[in-house]
């Protein structure tokens, strides 16, 4: 049975699966570093057309295993789906997608980098991890992130130096997403970044307020309102995590006001990791139906105002493995 909207609504609503190790030697899993799901080894899964990303764990209720077609996903010894192991460049298929610094001053109570004390990767490092992945065929993307080891400008900074010399020697779209500066998007755009996010993280006040301290909702706001006149339609976006304790309400006015500036909404599940245990321990991973919902109003939004998450070329919203993505898989 090939995977579907709802079928993968399951997959993602559940977010992981214990998988034969042999299938694992044949197309390695990838570890994300940044983000909610840093540090957890993850594979993909491709079938129908849609894409799913799923970490591995041993205790999950889904099984991955060896089928004549390639691979099943069996839950309660019964078959959900069949598809294909895909292969990951670099963190995703088609695309490499490439963290500058793993660690991060912004101490957000879901996100576990700034407990991880990750690599600040060099110019020359980026530079050849690009290449490594551009090896392995079929590159269509170069997505570059970043936590802020230092300040947002110096992380900026590097970003733009790196986009520079990406550009001059790759002719795929770059995508960027960091925290903003006054100056980022104009600094981004002319060194050539194809498209921008900046994360929103969740549009409820208050529960930003708790989980990202210090940081300022409005400013990021004004920052992606702001990105859209220099990058222009469909090229800016922002993850929207879901199950921070937010309600639907909160989460469609939050989509309503996103795509009213030009913003496409990223909604990302929440990946609870066990170093943020006890700061977010009423955290909860959306439902299926929670996630399908809220996907369909998003999509309903976007072709409002025009937009179109489908025409992504980097970062999320390209490789759809973590999301149900509106135009994509509704």
């Amino acid at each position: 049975m090939e995977m579907n909207a709802e079928i993968k609504a399951l997959l993602v609503s559940i977010g992981s699966a214990n998988i034969d190790e042999g299938l694992l030697r044949e197309v390695a899993g990838t570890i994300p570093s940044a983000g909610p799901g840093a540090g957890l080894e993850s594979f993909f899964i491709k079938s129908g057309g849609h894409r799913v990303r799923l970490s591995i764990n041993k205790s999950s209720p889904l099984k991955v295993v060896r089928s004549s077609s390639g691979i099943a996903v069996m839950k309660d010894e019964r078959e959900i789906t069949t598809g294909q192991l895909e292969l990951s460049l670099s963190h995703c298929p088609e695309q490499a997608y490439i963290t500058i610094s793993g660690r991060c001053i912004n101490d957000c109570k879901f996100c576990p980098v700034p407990l991880l004390n990750g690599e600040i990767k060099s110019l020359d490092t980026i530079m050849r991890l690009v290449e490594e992945a551009d090896q392995k065929g079929n590159l269509r993307a170069i997505s570059i992130t970043s936590g802020v080891a230092k300040s947002a400008e110096d992380e900026v900074k590097k970003t733009v130096e790196a986009v520079k010399a990406l550009k001059a020697k790759y002719s795929v779209p770059i995508g960027v997403s960091v925290y903003p500066t006054e100056t980022s998007s104009e600094e981004l755009y002319a060194a050539g970044a194809t498209e921008i996010k900046y994360n929103v993280e969740t549009m409820d006040p208050l529960i930003f307020a708790r989980f990202c301290p210090g940081l300022s909702l409005d400013y990021i706001l004004k920052s992606l309102e702001n990105a859209v006149k220099i990058f222009g339609k469909n090229r800016v976006t922002s993850n929207f995590i879901l199950g921070l304790g937010e309600s639907d309400d909160c989460v469609m006015s939050g989509v309503d006001l996103l795509t009213k500036i030009g913003v496409i909404p990223n909604l990302r599940p929440i990946s609870p990791h066990p170093l943020r245990a006890a700061e977010a321990a009423d955290v909860k991973r959306p439902s299926s139906e929670r996630l399908l919902t809220l996907a369909r109003y998003t999509r309903k939004a976007l072709e409002e105002h025009g937009l179109r998450a489908d025409q992504a070329k980097t970062m999320c919203l390209a490789c759809t493995g973590c999301d149900i993505t509106p135009q994509r898989d509704v």
